[in-house]
């Protein structure tokens, strides 16, 4: 059985960019090296990309399975009920199945996967750049000892907690989804800037690294973020003169609004 403070091979269902991503953490971090590494892919891109920092490439994924005891599949929605059904006959119970594949739920996961021990993640796309904030649901036959082991693998590109199932899709529309809107919100901020008249790189560096100084002190000093802004806005000053900008826009409640849709479209689809 694979253990979280021991030796074991990762396989890789799946060469995309999120699973490169979770590869070179752990191989950068010292975590699990690329040699304990296995994938197979149809491109050669993809198998390329791997190969270069010492990953092996085996001619399918079956190999994969048969060489590793644990398995992230990270292969599109569409097509996981037909590569675990194929691998079906020799993902035994000595197997750890990993899926970051979006949307597909638990209990299909363990029709399709035979005896494995399943694990369903949800991460996100910060993953390509080593912060991630992802959440992981147990399945039915998942161990204590396979919560730690994926916890190791997805600390490797950022931060992972475990919930429900059933929370998931809220997941989705907040961390999932989120990046997205903060993309919106530094780029409004950086549209922002050039219109008081700063130059576009300046207004852009500025406010992703404004985003990024205050995401950190949300995180390191442990206050809310309420006390945080609080402790910006002085009295008829600048920041609070601007914040009230923003609430007459409706900003928090558009983005709580924003976060709801998603996790109700991510329930909608997770039906088809």
């Amino acid at each position: 059985m694979a253990m979280a403070d021991g030796p074991f091979t990762l396989g890789f269902i799946g060469a995309g960019k999120m699973a490169e991503a979770i590869a070179r953490g752990l191989d950068k971090s010292g975590i699990l090296p690329s040699s304990r590494m296995r994938t197979a892919h149809a491109r050669f891109p993809r198998r390329e990309a791997f190969a270069s920092f010492g990953v092996t490439i085996m001619e399918s994924n079956s190999k994969v399975v048969e060489e590793c005891e644990v398995i992230v599949l990270g292969v599109k929605p569409q097509v996981v009920k037909e590569v675990l059904i194929d691998l079906k006959p020799i993902l035994s119970e000595d197997k750890l199945l990993v899926s970051i594949a979006a949307g597909v739920k638990l209990k299909d996961l363990e029709e399709w996967a035979g005896k494995a021990r399943v694990v369903r993640v949800m991460p996100n796309t910060p993953s390509l750049v080593g912060e991630s904030a992802a959440v992981m649901s147990l399945g039915e036959k998942a161990t204590a000892e396979d919560e730690k082991l994926v916890k190791v693998l997805f600390e490797a590109v950022g931060k992972i907690w475990t919930a429900k199932e059933k929370l998931l899709d809220a997941v989705t529309g907040l961390s999932g989804s989120g990046p997205a809107y903060i993309y919106l919100a530094i780029e409004a901020l950086a549209d922002g800037g050039v219109a008081a008249g700063l130059p576009r790189e300046l207004a852009t560096s500025l406010a992703s690294q404004t985003v990024l100084g205050a995401a950190k002190m949300v995180i390191d000093t442990k206050k809310s973020p309420g006390q945080l802004k609080d402790e910006v806005a002085s009295p008829a000053g600048t920041t609070i003169t601007g914040i009230h900008e923003l609430e007459k826009g409706g900003f928090r409640a558009t983005l709580m609004s924003a976060v709801i849709a998603a996790a109700k479209r991510s329930e909608e689809l997770s039906k088809t």
